[in-house]
């Protein structure tokens, strides 16, 4: 019940925070602030009052902020678990993998990176036998094109 109402609570501030009306707000309450200071002679309880408000606010947010990040994240990891799921090719143990120890993360990033290493290696021999396989057929073309028109093919002069 109050992790609900805290819920809508911290739904509720976090739109309203990140509205253009919010930053207008905190702007007129800073130049308020700042054009009473010459009445109160720029006391230390004048600033004070500054301090302890920006202090105050600040702290509240961080837990507004750290809802709306956890919510944001678990939404986003149970999105991805959806689509890991649902595609044939992917392996299902990564649904979850946010929950894994450090150790166990580590590894499964270094086995990521292996094969990255391997695709790179892989997609490196590919581009060179796909370049070397349109180099002849390029090669090949002329040839033919060269012969429909009865020229001599220059490569014959080497």
């Amino acid at each position: 019940m109050v992790s609900d109402a805290f819920s809508r609570f911290a739904r509720w501030m976090e739109r309203q925070s990140g509205r253009p009306g919010a930053f207008v707000t905190a702007f007129a309450v800073v130049l308020v602030w700042g054009l009473t200071g010459p009445l109160f002679h720029f006391s230390d309880t004048w600033q004070l009052v500054i301090n302890t408000g920006t202090t105050i606010v600040t702290f509240l947010m961080v837990f507004i902020i750290q809802n709306a990040q956890n919510r944001d994240t678990q939404a986003i990891h149970l999105k991805l678990d959806e689509l890991i799921r649902a595609t044939h090719s992917a392996r299902n143990g990564m649904i979850d993998v946010e929950e894994m120890p450090e150790a166990e993360l580590a590894k499964v990033k270094r086995s990521f990176e292996k094969l990255a290493q391997t695709a790179e290696c892989l997609d490196h021999r590919i581009d060179e036998k796909v370049e070397r396989a349109v180099e002849r057929e390029v090669e090949r073309e002329v040839e033919e094109e060269l012969e429909e028109r009865g020229l001599p093919d220059p490569a014959d002069k080497r």
